[in-house]
Formats: structure tokens, sequence, C-alpha cells
């Protein structure tokens, strides 16, 4: 497949600046795959298409401040050879962004991603705080960053919550990002912290709409994906299947393989709300199923690494809560997959485009059926 066919062209000013207030008050479409048709709703309306004995399952992760802006300083020992170079001295000072990935196996090393990451070089120290900085240790061919820092993993995320900011997309203007969004770019229910982009699809709940849901029978589950930050980046290839994507680390306890398990097995629906959720369940059900004859899955804890394109077939997600992504998106791809009839898909974000529907992170949803 040609990565163009997944492209369309987006008026700048439905790409939504903040979420909806409250949050419940977005807007909802509601597609079905089988009847090629599309209602107009609002997300408190949910409740209506959800039946009882449905399992709504959700990514719990939760987003830390993983922006750190901070400036370059030279070994002191290169520093003190060269300190008369004026270039030198420019670098030493320059100021430099990284967005905190994850960390690796090692202690205190992360991968990182890095602006401007040209500059660095091995050696060099970045200061975020007077007590807190990092050395660069490896850039990578993919172009992300290892650093080492002084701190084990958790000392690195809570010095990150305290100088750093929430790294909002690159379409949300700068005003509106950083520690303005702290508190709302975070879904209600998140609660392990470990992402640097929020699973977008969850925030249109809110402790009053869960409850609702609660009541009419619906059961809840619940994963952990923790989102990279290259959720937000278009492919770049010229064909899909040359696209290559990040492993993500992932989550699904006992507790939850038993209620995912119980709801197939009974026949009824597993929603997921949002990709990451997708992914997670479909990632590991791909490689980790107990017995294919019975479609059970296990318990699992660490990376997967799943690219759903058309003609995927889910094993676990029924229907799917999602926002509207960005063209050329993997994101995109992954709904093309699920609706299973890509020109329904894209009529579906035209009629959005003309109706009106916010896009993108804190924009409008719909409920695939």
């Amino acid at each position: 497949m040609l990565t163009s066919e997944f492209d369309y062209n987006l008026p700048k000013n439905l790409i939504a600046q903040e979420p909806a207030d409250p949050r419940d008050s977005s807007r909802l479409m509601i597609v079905d795959r089988k009847n090629k048709s599309v209602e107009h709703k609002h997300f408190y309306n949910i409740v209506d298409y959800l039946r009882p004995g449905d399992l709504l399952v959700w990514n719990n992760s939760k987003v830390f401040k993983a922006r750190l802006r901070g400036t370059l300083q030279l070994d002191e020992e290169v520093s003190q050879l060269k300190r008369n170079n004026s270039t030198l001295m420019i670098v030493n000072s320059a100021p430099v962004e990284i967005f905190l990935l994850r960390p690796m196996e090692n202690s205190g090393v992360w991968r990182v991603m890095a602006k401007p990451g040209r500059k660095l070089r091995l050696g060099m120290r970045i200061r975020y705080a007077e007590d807190f900085s990092a050395e660069v240790v490896l850039k990578e061919n993919d172009g992300t960053i290892l650093l080492q820092f002084n701190e084990d993993d958790l000392s690195v995320r809570a010095k990150a919550n305290k100088y750093g900011e929430v790294p909002t997309p690159p379409y949300i203007k700068d005003s509106n990002s950083g520690q303005n969004l702290s508190d709302r770019y975070q879904t209600v229910y998140a609660k392990n912290e470990g992402s640097v982009a929020a699973p977008t699809a969850g925030f249109h709940f809110t402790p009053e709409l869960i409850q609702k849901i609660e009541d009419k029978g619906v059961q809840f589950a619940e994963v952990t994906l923790h989102v990279g930050i290259g959720t937000f980046q278009p492919v770049k290839t010229e064909m899909v299947e040359d696209h290559i994507m990040h492993s993500e680390w992932v989550e699904i306890t006992a507790k939850n393989c038993d209620l995912i398990n119980q709801a197939k097995k009974e026949g009824r629906r597993v929603i997921a709300v949002g990709t990451t959720t997708v992914r997670t369940l479909e990632g590991v059900a791909k490689k980790y199923f107990v017995d294919e004859t019975t479609s059970r899955l296990k318990p699992f804890s660490g990376d997967v690494n799943i690219f759903i394109t058309p003609g995927f077939e889910f094993k676990i997600v029924d229907a799917l809560i999602t926002n509207f992504h960005l063209p050329k998106s993997t994101l995109l791809m992954l709904t093309s997959a699920f609706v299973q009839d890509k020109d329904f898909l894209f009529d579906c974000y035209r009629i959005a485009i003309e109706s009106k529907y916010k896009f993108f992170s804190f924009g409008d949803a719909m409920l695939i059926i």
C-alpha cells in the first residue's frame, strides 16, 4: 500500500487546541461498519450504544513531564582546553530540548529525542537544573540518543515532573502547551506513570459518565501501554510496509486477562478505548495466546511491536472508541483496518470535516461498532 493513500486535507481551524469542557460534551460520531451508516451525537450519549455485559477496556497509563529544557555543558577538561575558542563557548551554553522516551535496562540510562540533536556529541552534558543533568553516551542511527543520568529511573521521573513540562503534540500552540495543560492532558483514570503522550481517546470520560456506564451493567478492564513520542509522527516511507514501528512496553495482568477471556467466551463485546488499547490487546494476542483453539490471553509484561494495517485479523476487539487521527499516521491505518473499508472510513472523515468536528488529541471521537 502507498502511504499517500492515507492522506487527506484538514483545515487548520478544525485542529482542537484544548479539550472540551466538560470532557464528555465533545461530539461523537457513531460509525456502523456493517450498515455503512453514521450518526452524530455527543460523547455522553455513548451510554445509549453500550449494552449490559459489554467489557470496556482502557489504557491506564499516566503521562509524566517528559519535556525538558536545558543547556549544553562540555566536559570540564575539554572546556578548560578550549575555553578560548569562541565557537565552542557558544555551543557550551546552547539551549537544548529533550523528550524522555523510556528507561533502558541499565540504571539511569534513558532513550531520548533531542532538539537540536545534531549539536550533541559524546561526553557532552545537558543540565536542566542545579541538581539534574545527564551525559550523552550514544547517538543511535534512528535519531534517538542515550543519556546517562546520575539517578535511578524513579528519581529521573520525579525530577522530570519537578522541572519538566507535559510534552503536548506539535500541533498544539505553545500558548496552550506545557504547564497550562498538565492536568487536562491526562485521563481521569490514569494511574501507571510512564507515558510521554496521553492515550487521548480516554479524555472524553468523566467520573460521572463512568458511573452511568457502570450502572448500565457494563464491565471495565484495564491494560497499560506507555505511549512514546512516535505516536505523533506520520509515516514517512513511500510504501506503508516499509515503515518501522518502534516497540512499546505493555502490561496485562492476570485479573484483566480473566475479564477479557470470560467476555470472549460468553460472546460479549470487548470495546477498546483508543488505539493504544487495541495495540496492547491485539499485540499480546498475536504472540501470546495460550491456546489458539480457545483464544485465551495470558498475562504479559514487556515489549510488543505491532503495526496494524488494512487486512489485519482482529482477535479480541469488537468495537473501538477513538479520535480523528493525523494524515498518513499509523493510527489512521489501524482505524482503517478496524473499519475494514478504507473508503468508507475516509467518507466518515469527509463528513466530519463538513460537519466541523474537531480533530486530533483534544478533538471529538468516533464509536466504531
